[in-house]
Parts: structure tokens; sequence; C-alpha cells
């Protein structure tokens, strides 16, 4: 059953309790449910205006100890976007002009409140409009601030993959390293590598709009990330508890994506204790059965992993847990009211829900149900790389510090490798070595393009694989216009080297 709508809070600034009766009694036989505060006097008005939060302010004009002007220009300085209705039995036109000129929303005569519910409904309308109106500005700001930011990510992570590239490709040859040593260093510098070569798609994946690839994951080591990003942002007085998941948990989905929901819900809680407290991550594994979704709900019952993140703070009115997920509601003074509705999309997009539990004074949790994989299934783990047997390899590259990096890399790996800085020097080694095994060449070359190399390849009748590395657009341009050569294959720059030496050990498997 639909929980009711919640009362409508009216602030009344009226001396006279009589007649604040009179329009309380007027608002309710007119339909309305109300909650409601009378003040008279300056510092009672300012105080419930912070603490009762109103819907609507009505007030008297002229009171012994309070003016009806002061309370408009308070709540226009502090509560702008809360409708202002005067209610007097004194005002005349030329204090109603004055009035509606310095902000009011609009005034009703005491003897004439029949007229008082459809001015409020009215006001009410009109402040809810004009708070849309404002959202969709700021949306569409947003919106525009995104676009410019996809234009900036577009140009950086060409750049960064540029730098972290030859770094991703001199790992392949310390892993290789006869010294321990040595090979701990690769390793950490491949997954440092690694992390950046991932920030830099998110970051583009992000302002595009789009979303990467699901993949396994251990929990432990998305909690580990947590802490890490968590690590400088909590205030000294906010302790960060986890208690720690079991390492052979797993969950399929877009690591990033979950990370940004964890990290926004970890910064509300924070903020959320302004006093300090503590902010606790708690995992568990469990099953759910369709009892326990909601209607509307995409899930599906099964075997669920509950990431539940609690706080000691503030708490949260009902009211307040009702509004939680629609568009634009913030408590905040600069928040968007975009965060939550983006996890609670983010948890769809992987098949799972979010519940929130909370009470004013006695702190929140935010609970993520994400689906576990099936049990037994393929993990998906990298797989040992055939190492060649002395197969000549041909490698045409014209930057000369990718060339030498993929030499050593395929060099190391079993392979005899002859490098070539231009198509022109390639078919020169052709015409001196003969024809090789295979040949690995750039897509985007200037001197002799990837297409004539290919073609002179095909004039002197080699019939080898081509592997030619090529981003999708470069790949989209060229392969309408590359000779039949019998065997063509793309690798995606920037070169992974793993799935450089696995596509290398099948075409010479293939042979």
């Amino acid at each position: 059953m639909a929980d009711a709508s919640p009362a409508l809070r009216v602030l009344l600034v009226e001396d006279s309790e009589l007649d604040a009766e009179l329009v309380l009694d007027q608002l309710r036989d007119d339909g309305l449910e109300v909650d409601w505060r009378r003040v008279e006097d300056e510092a009672g008005f300012a105080g419930a205006l912070a603490t009762f939060t109103p819907d609507i302010v009505l007030s008297d004009l002229s009171m012994p100890e309070f003016s009806g002007y002061r309370a408009l220009d308070i709540a226009r300085d502090t509560a702008p976007r809360v409708p202002f209705l005067f209610v007097s039995g004194t005002i005349g036109e030329d204090a109603a002009v004055e009035a509606l000129r310095r902000g009011a929303t609009d005034y009703v005569l005491k003897d004439n409140l029949a007229r008082l519910a459809s001015a409020v409904r009215r006001a009410l309308a009109e402040a809810e409009d004009k708070r849309a109106r404002d959202a969709a500005e700021a949306e569409l700001l947003r919106v525009q601030r995104y676009e410019s930011l996809a234009l900036l990510a577009s140009g950086l992570s060409h750049d960064l993959r540029n730098v972290l590239q030859p770094i991703a490709m001199g790992v392949a040859m310390l892993r290789d390293d006869p010294n321990e040593e040595i090979r701990k260093i690769g390793r950490l510098i491949g997954e440092s590598t690694q992390r950046g070569l991932d920030i830099v798609a998110s970051m583009l994946s992000f302002a595009r709009g789009s979303r990467a690839a699901a993949h396994r994951m251990s929990i432990a080591s998305l909690i580990d990330g947590l802490a890490m990003l968590l690590r400088g942002s909590l205030a000294s007085d906010v302790q960060f508890v986890v208690d720690a998941p079991e390492r052979a948990l797993e969950i399929e989905g877009n690591a990033t994506e979950l990370q940004q929901c964890l990290l926004n819900l970890c910064l509300n809680g924070a903020q959320a204790m302004p006093a300090g407290g503590t902010l606790r991550v708690t995992v568990r594994p469990l099953l759910l059965d369709e009892s326990f979704f909601e209607a509307g709900e995409s899930a599906r019952p099964g075997r669920f992993l509950c990431i539940a993140i609690s706080d000691t703070g503030i708490g949260m009115s009902k009211d307040v847990r009702d509004r939680l997920f629609k568009p634009f509601f913030t408590t905040k003074e600069k928040g968007t009211g975009l965060g939550l509705l983006s996890c609670q999309r983010i948890l769809a997009n992987h098949g799972g829900v979010i519940r929130v539990e909370s009470e004013p004074g006695k702190g929140s949790t935010f609970s993520l149900y994400v689906p576990m994989p099936a049990a037994g299934a393929d993990a998906g783990g990298p797989a040992a790389i055939e190492r060649g047997h002395g197969e000549r390899v041909l490698v045409v590259i014209e930057r000369e510090s990718k060339l030498v990096m993929l030499q050593d890399i395929i060099e190391s790996s079993g392979y005899a490798v002859t490098a070539a800085d231009n198509g022109a020097v390639a078919m020169q080694s052709i015409e001196r070595d003969g024809l090789p095994d295979v040949v690995l060449m750039d897509g985007r070359m200037t001197l002799m393009t990837g297409v004539m190399t290919a073609s002179h390849l095909l004039e002197r009748d080699y019939r080898g694989p081509l592997i030619l590395i090529a981003a999708p657009a470069e790949r989209a341009a060229i392969e309408p216009d590359l000779p039949p050569l019998p065997r063509i294959r793309f690798i995606d720059r920037p070169v992974d080297p793993d799935q450089l030496l696995a596509v290398l050990a099948e075409e010479v498997r293939a042979r």
C-alpha cells in the first residue's frame, strides 16, 4: 500500500492564536493536511526557517513585535525558494503592491479566507515549476560541462596512452628477468601502469557516457581500492572501519562504476557526521528470493553480495528517505541531486538494487546488492602464452622508441626479429633476407602507408599472416583498401604485450 503524501509544513507568522487557528482550519477544510508552527518575533522566525524547514510561509503584515516585511526580507535571504504569502486584515492596495515588489508570492485578506487554500496550492505549484526550471538549467550547464570534458578527455587520453604504452611494453621484458627483485619491480610497475591506462579509459568512457565491458573482480580488491581513494579525504575525527571480506568472494561488473558508487556513498556518510563518528563497510554473501524485490525492479532472485556502508551521523527523516532517488533532490547546499540516482542506475545496470535504512539521530546504512557469478563459472584468468621457436618476424614501425621496444619484447619470447622503420626499409630487408614468417606493422605510417606496404608484400608473393596495429577508427579507414592477403589480424593501440604475443603465437600455429 502506498504511503500517504507527507503533510504540508506551514510556518505561521502570527501574533493572534485565534487568527492562526482560523487559517489552519480553512486549509484543513479544503483537504490539506498540515504540520504547522507559529512564531511571532524575529528570533523565532529565523530559528523556524532553519529547523522546521517549511514548505510555505503564511505571515500577517502588522504585529506588535515583528513586521511582515521584515519576515519577508529574512525569508528571501535565507530560504528564497519557499513561497511567502501575506494573510492580513489590514493590507491595502499600495501595501499589496509593495509586498509583491519585495518578493511576496501572493496575499490573502483575512475576511476572504475562502481563497486561501487555492492561493497556497498555486504558490506551491509555481515554486515547484521554478525549481524544475532551475534544475533543468543546471542540468543543461552540467551537460555542456561534460561535452567540454569529453573533448578534454579525448586529448588527454591520447597523450597519456602514448606516455604509458612504452612503459607497459617494457614491463613484459622485466617479467622475464632472472633477478627476482627485478621481476617484483616489474610487476609493481605493470600494475601501476595498467591502473593508469584504466583511469584514462574510465575517464573517457564516463565523459562520453559509454560503459566499459564487465569483468570478474575480487570484492576484496575493490574495497582495498576504495580505502586508498578515501585516504586523505576523511576528517581526522571520522574512523573508517572495514569488516574484511573473504578474499575469494567475487562479483562481475564494471569496477570503475562500482567504485564510483561506493566512493560517493562513503563521502556522503562522512559528510553526515560533522562532529565525527564511524564509517563502516561490511560485505556478506546471501541468497535473495522474490519477496525481497519491489515492483519495477529487474533484479532476479539468486546469490547476491551485500555491500553495506553505515555511518553514525545525523540520519534522515522518512520524508527525506522517500525523495532520495528523485532527480535533483538534495539536502546539500551545493549538491546536484544526481549522485544517489547515479548509484541506483549503476546498481540496476549490474542487475542489483540499493536499499536505505535511516532514522534521525541514528545514522544511515546504504546496502548495495550485487549479483554474484554462478558457482563454478570460468574466472577468465590469464593463460600461459606459447613461446616462439626462432620464427622470423618482420616488425615495421616508424616511431623508433616503439620499434625498439616491440623488437625486444618479441625477441625475448623466442622469435627472430627484423626491424624496419618504414615500408621501404621493410621491402629492402625482404630482398636481402627473404620472406618472413609473420609481419607486424603499424597501420598508421606516413612515409609508406600501411596499405601501400601490404600491397608491396603481396607483389613479393608474401602469403603469411599480417598483424596490423590500429585503433578502431583507423581500422575502419584502412581495412577496405587492404590487398587480399590470406590472413590479416588487427590489434588495438595502445599495444598490450600479452595480447600481441598471444596473437603472434596463434598466427604461427596457423601457418
